[in-house]
C-alpha cells in the first residue's frame, strides 16, 4: 500500500512540472491569451495587432493550445515553426484578414519566439 502512494505521488510530482512555460497565459476558454507582461517589450505592438486582427475569426485560445500542446487545436496537425509560417500565408491570402506582408511576417516572428520560449 505504502508503495502504490509513492508511486501515485512520484507520478504527480513528474506530471505537474512538466508545464513550466515561459510566456504566460491569462483567462480561460474564449478569454485566454498570452500575457503580455510576459513578452519583451518589442513585441507589444506585434501582440496588440494579432490579438486584434486574429480574434476577429477565431479566439486566441485556439492559438494558445495549438503552441501550448504543438497540436492545432481543430485539425490535430503539428503546430510548429513550418506550421506557424503556413498559417501566415493561409491569412494573408484571406480577404477579410486586413494584414499585410510585413504584419504577416511580424506575427510570424512573434509566434516563433514564443513556440521557441515554451519550449524550454
Amino acid at each position: 500500500m505504502r508503495k502504490i502512494i509513492l508511486l501515485a505521488a512520484l507520478i504527480t510530482l513528474i506530471a505537474s512540472t512538466g508545464a513550466d512555460a515561459r510566456i504566460k497565459v491569462k483567462g480561460r476558454g474564449a478569454n485566454m491569451n498570452f500575457d503580455p507582461a510576459s513578452l519583451p517589450p518589442q513585441y507589444a505592438e506585434t501582440f496588440n495587432m494579432m490579438t486584434k486582427k486574429c480574434s476577429k475569426c477565431h479566439t486566441m485560445e485556439r492559438t494558445v493550445i495549438a503552441i501550448q500542446t504543438g497540436r492545432a487545436p481543430i485539425t490535430g496537425q503539428i503546430f510548429d515553426r513550418q506550421a506557424v509560417k503556413a498559417y501566415g500565408i493561409k491569412m494573408l491570402r484571406k480577404p477579410n484578414s486586413e494584414m499585410s506582408k510585413p504584419d504577416i511576417r511580424n506575427v510570424v516572428i512573434l509566434l516563433n519566439y514564443i513556440l521557441d520560449e515554451n519550449k524550454r
